[in-house]
């Protein structure tokens, strides 16, 4: 039994893609507001912890594999925002053109026992320099709203990268490879 915390439609998609259908899907609501000085990748997994946990609380079935994950797009030690609304979306693009930063999913997974298992993927891009005209067009069609850092990379935003190291999947949002590891290597499937 396996049990998803999270509302993500990319996630369920990218499970899919690695032929794993969540039997539930159980997204955990929880304070995501940055601590004063938290670092992105200790944000990342104290956030991915915290949702696992949330929803092993809230589930009431018979004993499951948990699995949660957060999305940090960071530009140093600086933390971007899941972009609310336009301006969000314009000041984070505006941020990220011609700059490289980092993207970094922290995996959580409670296996039945009780065990909480972390991983981490970092992956970096570097964003091509955007004019006023791309920035413009990207927030009139309202993609980047609702993402970590502004941007949906597996949408019209690939058009801006220039490069990526790393798993283009957690730049989506789930890290494919390591997930599967995870989930492997705690017993799953």
């Amino acid at each position: 039994m396996l049990v998803l915390a999270s509302e993500s439609p990319r996630r369920v998609q990218l499970l899919a893609q690695a032929g794993i259908v969540p039997d539930h899907i159980l997204p955990a609501a929880i304070d995501e507001a940055v601590r004063k000085g938290e670092q992105p990748r200790l944000h990342a997994m104290r956030l991915a912890a915290e949702k696992a946990r949330a929803a092993k609380e809230k589930w009431t079935g018979e004993p499951a594999f948990i699995l949660a994950a957060d999305t940090v797009v960071a530009l140093g030690r600086r933390i971007l925002p899941k972009a609310e609304d336009e301006a969000q979306v314009r000041a984070c693009l505006g941020m990220l053109s011609g700059r490289r930063h980092q993207v970094m999913t922290a995996v959580a997974l409670i296996a039945p026992d009780g065990k909480l298992r972390t991983r981490l993927a970092l992956t970096r891009v570097s964003m091509l320099r955007l004019s006023e005209a791309q920035i413009s067009r990207y927030v009139e069609s309202r993609e980047g709203e609702g993402k970590a850092g502004g941007y949906a990379i597996q949408g019209r935003a690939e058009s801006f990268i220039k490069d990526i190291s790393g798993s283009y999947s957690n730049v989506v949002g789930l890290p494919l490879a390591l997930t599967t590891a995870l989930l492997a290597g705690a017993g799953h499937g």
